[in-house]
């Protein structure tokens, strides 16, 4: 086996794409904090650093598989530690399988501090992080990435830092989320023509490009309109305002996007990584808000 830097093995775990396993437990912990209940904050921290060990493990697991059907090429976008052969697929392999580890004993130790009931969610978890690419070539990928990195983490968060499922979590879930998406559909919009090649589906491919980059523009423009409605009800603070903005990244994301139909994939390459830049800026303003809710009132 090669010597790596630990540089080396970071970027093959793809760090920039974190805030989409992180942000939704940042956020539920601030809300669980605006509401009164009596935060676990040992156990919220916990969870945060083992949710992004999962999605560590999730990332390399499904790099190898990408690249073992040809998915990953030398001509693809994204990071080339296995196309460029600077890293080998037993190397990104076993890297997959000891963070899955890691994450498993992580969770145990959680399941142990918390109750029986969080065993669902680490076990959903688990499940879909592992059938992830096959779930992906069949066109399933956004949808498991909803459950994977809204629902569940926002559920799960809430049972460990508050000792009970808070089901008001889930109209967190749906804005985050929905920048959590766009995410991976960025990607899968960029990528339309190698997928294609590879024989697989996806969302993007099934939509077309035109009505991708629409749905694109959804995904990270509806959340500026649901958390001001949510404020408005009652469901969130006023404060929750303070995301508005990020919408100035957002727009510049939508512009971005629009390039699609003049420089097809090559117009898009960084799109996926300026979503997951969109997503901590709002994510981190949306829990700050809450934050600040909680302290004046």
């Amino acid at each position: 086996m090669n010597k790596h830097s630990f540089k080396e093995w970071l970027i093959a775990v793809r760090p920039w794409s974190f805030p989409a396993s992180a942000m939704p437990v940042i956020v539920t912990l601030g809300y669980l904090f605006w509401s009164g209940a009596d935060v676990n904050w040992v156990n919220g921290i916990w969870a945060l650093l083992n949710i992004i060990v999962f999605h560590a493990a999730g990332n390399a697991w499904s790099d190898y598989f990408d690249y073992r059907t040809g998915v990953d090429a030398a001509d693809t976008f994204g990071v080339h530690t296995l196309t460029e052969g600077q890293f080998t697929p037993r190397e990104i392999y076993r890297l997959a399988v000891g963070l899955l580890i890691a994450a498993l004993a992580g969770g145990l130790g959680l399941l142990w501090r918390s109750g029986w009931p969080l065993l669902y969610i680490g076990l959903l978890g688990a499940l879909f992080t592992v059938a992830y690419p096959s779930l992906k070539y069949r066109a399933w990928g956004d949808a498991v990435i909803f459950v994977t990195y809204a629902i569940l983490p926002t559920l799960g968060t809430s049972y460990v830092a508050a000792g009970y499922w808070e089901w008001n979590v889930l109209w967190i879930a749906l804005p985050v989320g929905l920048i959590t998406v766009a995410i991976l559909h960025a990607n899968n919009t960029r990528d339309i023509q190698t997928d294609r090649r590879a024989h697989i589906r996806t969302l993007a491919m099934l939509l077309g490009g035109r009505t991708s980059i629409l749905l694109y523009c959804f995904e990270i423009l509806f959340p500026f309109l649901w958390v001001p409605v949510c404020a408005l009800t009652g469901l969130f603070p006023w404060w929750s305002v303070l995301i508005l903005p990020a919408l100035l990244p957002a727009i510049g994301n939508v512009r971005m996007a629009q390039r699609f139909e003049m420089e097809s994939a090559a117009g898009i390459a960084r799109l996926d990584e300026q979503t997951a830049k969109l997503q901590m800026l709002f994510s981190l303003l949306f829990a700050l808000s809450f934050l600040l809710a909680a302290c004046v009132s």
